[in-house]
């Protein structure tokens, strides 16, 4: 079990973390999820004892990690694939902590197998690729058979093979009880694979929820009806006391609406249903709807021709009144064109 209560980290006149309490249970995946710059990789960093926190408290099963004489055999974690030595093969890397900790060298083979790596356990970790270097930082999560297991980012990557794989090893490791915090920008994966979220924004901690109650609470639900008889359908629904939405895609839609209800009210008024479907917004809509006021780094919108090259479109269009005639090309021949900086469109130089 994670334990964090008020955990606050500044950097001078910032604050990273600020307030943090939530508890990591064992026995299910726990995604943490933020927008960058939310806090995220600054809270693990505490956990592990890698930063200090301005106040506050965070403990591992009851202790402090500093407490813990051999901790890869309470906490595993992967926060970076890249810290490892390039010149130690996938093997003596792993045999180097497992030394520290006073793990069997026979472990060391144990988790090559696991990670997929074994064929390559001989050679330099230099030479591996990004997903090679996942499958080895989780090989170290895993090598002291931990009970508490920590990943940031861990389908960072990896092939569908590989993620595929990955998202049931964590699902196979909370199902033996043990305590799995994962944090992912992958929103669709975090979907299929955590059951409880801890959702964090500008530091602070803004939902402690499962995931179907975070869902049913920052989205709407409605059910999606098709009919080939539109009115009769509008006339049905208005007088049951459920408004019509007009999708303008053939489609109408009902909020909040029971689809059993409403199948057997079409029924009993005879009405010819092609679909019936009730619909739900995703993890990432959600996601999305919660911190829209937490998002620190905004991107440009569509690429235009702002004064930095990227982001902003004139304001307006070039049919206002006052604005200039475009070339012939669409370009407005008062801005500056993205790439106009390095190129010379006329040269044929930079391409």
């Amino acid at each position: 079990m994670i334990e964090l209560q008020g955990l606050t980290k500044r950097y001078g006149d910032r604050t990273a973390v600020d307030q943090l309490t939530f508890t990591v249970r064992p026995g299910v995946v726990t995604g943490f999820l933020g927008p960058n710059g939310a806090g995220k990789s600054t809270t693990m960093r505490i956990l592990l004892g890698l930063d200090s926190p301005s106040s506050g408290d965070v403990r591992i099963d009851g202790k402090h990690y500093a407490q813990l004489s051999e901790p890869l055999k309470y906490i595993g974690a992967l926060l970076d694939a890249k810290s490892v030595h390039g010149g130690r093969t996938a093997y003596n890397h792993l045999l180097c902590l497992a030394q520290s900790n006073r793990i069997p060298r026979r472990r060391v083979d144990e988790v090559l197998e696991t990670v997929g790596l074994t064929a390559v356990a001989k050679k330099r970790s230099k030479g591996f690729s990004l997903g090679m270097g996942q499958r080895l930082g989780i090989a170290g999560a895993l090598l002291g058979d931990p009970e508490i297991l920590m990943f940031d980012e861990p389908v960072n990557g990896l092939d569908p093979e590989g993620i595929h794989w990955i998202r049931n090893l964590m699902k196979s490791l909370a199902a033996q009880g043990r305590t799995v915090f994962v944090s992912s920008h992958l929103m669709s994966e975090m979907a299929l694979t955590a059951e409880h979220l801890i959702v964090i924004g500008r530091g602070r901690l803004l939902a402690d929820t499962s995931m179907a109650d975070f869902i049913a609470q920052n989205s709407r639900s409605y059910v999606r009806i098709r009919t080939p008889q539109v009115e009769r359908l509008k006339d049905i629904m208005h007088q049951a006391g459920h408004p019509v939405v007009e999708t303008g895609d053939g489609s109408f839609e009902i909020q909040d609406g029971d689809p059993a209800q409403l199948g057997e009210l079409a029924a009993q008024h005879q009405l010819v249903l092609h679909e019936l479907s009730p619909q739900r917004a995703s993890l990432e809509e959600a996601f999305m709807q919660l911190t829209a006021d937490s998002v620190e780094y905004h991107a440009g919108g569509a690429m235009g021709s702002g004064p930095s090259g990227v982001g902003a479109l004139p304001n307006g269009g070039p049919e206002q009144p006052g604005q200039p005639v475009p070339a012939a090309d669409g370009r407005d021949p008062q801005q500056p064109q993205w790439g106009a900086g390095w190129r010379n469109p006329g040269s044929g130089k930079g391409r």
